[in-house]
């Protein structure tokens, strides 16, 4: 089977399967804070790492949502770890909220706060990254037009780890039973890691 996205045939593939190709994903559990003070927290299936040093992580909204807003007016957000243990409150995170409205309280998390940003952290998550905005994009299509998809890119500035997930000098990711997004409704837990080292320089 091969087609243009445009023309993908309905009748045999009647959802389009984009995001299940580009699978697992990480997912963008992102907390913000508006000027105003109001507290949001969401998941986004549109969130990588995207460069190392400096540290900096993207994340990908469909419009001006939350998230979107309020990074933009504060210049900061905190992307927190969504684990297994935290699946189902993370879905309830995704809720269709009126702004201002805290998904925190809505979903029965605890904040904890952040050391150099506002925007608090998941306390129940055993990871979290501090970062502040670095560059936020509009992106375009190929003739130019304007998707309707704002990027945003933070650079890291503080790093929370859960110490009892840090074992001979390395973090236990396994162990924190990580979440990831494939495509439709499914996700998928990442529990079991293998070592493949790269081969050498010739």
């Amino acid at each position: 089977m091969f087609y243009a996205p445009e023309h993908r045939d309905k009748s045999l593939l009647p959802h389009d399967p984009f995001k299940a190709l580009i699978a697992p994903r990480p997912i963008g559990w992102v907390s913000t804070k508006s000027k105003s003070g109001a507290i949001n927290l969401a998941p986004y299936s549109f969130f990588n790492a995207v460069a190392e040093k400096p540290p900096i992580l993207m994340l990908s909204s469909s419009g001006w949502k939350d998230s979107a807003t309020f990074a933009s007016e504060t210049r900061e957000f905190v992307w927190n770890m969504a684990t297994y243990d935290l699946h189902e409150k993370m879905n309830l995170t995704a809720a269709n909220l009126p702004r201002g409205e805290s998904e925190f309280a809505f979903a029965g998390l605890e904040p904890a706060p952040s050391r150099f940003v506002a925007p608090p952290r998941v306390a129940l998550s055993p990871a979290a990254l501090e970062c502040k905005v670095v560059n936020i994009l509009s992106l375009q299509d190929m003739d130019g037009g304007l998707t309707g998809n704002i990027l945003i890119f933070g650079q890291v500035v503080g790093v929370y780890i859960d110490d009892a997930f840090i074992r001979d000098g390395r973090v236990d990711a396994a162990a924190m039973r990580p979440l990831a997004r494939c495509g439709y409704m499914d996700y998928a837990v990442a529990d079991h890691l293998f070592e493949m080292l790269r081969p050498p320089r010739i």
